[in-house]
């Protein structure tokens, strides 16, 4: 019951999902979600041999990340629907956020902003409870600066 390949081909695309949170890239969730169409068609008796289920796989990865990337990279990194990477941008330059663990030259820290924790990195050496500035924003980590 447990080694059925829709089972493991369900299993993949959680783990494949779930990886999505420790790596980002917007790449890996839809590798998980063409592992879980072809969990769904084994399961449905449609894709009975491994051939046809990695068929299934790597053509349904294919049209979700290139049909659904776009959408979910909105999503992910806070576009508006009429946004765009400056409006991203402009959001966070010039914001004050609090230093939560030490940062130093050549070393990351961890800054939070707008309630959430965010890597960060600095030319400056900032002490936790400091106040900084952010300069620019790379992915999920910021640049700051001392106030």
């Amino acid at each position: 019951m447990l080694f059925q390949p829709s089972m493991i081909w369900f299993v993949l695309g959680l783990v494949l999902i779930l990886s999505e949170f420790a790596m980002p890239g917007i790449i890996l969730i839809f590798l998980g979600l063409g592992a879980w169409l072809a969990a769904f068609t084994a399961w449905m008796e449609w894709t009975p041999t491994l051939a046809s289920q990695m068929t299934v796989f790597t053509i349904g990865s294919l049209v979700f990340l290139t049909g659904l990337r776009r959408f979910f990279t909105e999503w992910f990194m806070g576009l508006s629907k009429n946004g765009d990477a400056r409006d991203a941008e402009e959001e966070f330059a010039g914001k004050e956020v609090k230093v939560i663990s030490p940062i130093a030259c050549g070393r990351d820290g961890k800054v939070e902003f707008k309630g959430a924790s965010w890597n960060a990195r600095s030319n400056d050496s900032l002490e936790p409870g400091s106040i900084a500035i952010i300069v620019s924003r790379d992915g999920l980590s910021l640049t700051v600066r001392s106030r």
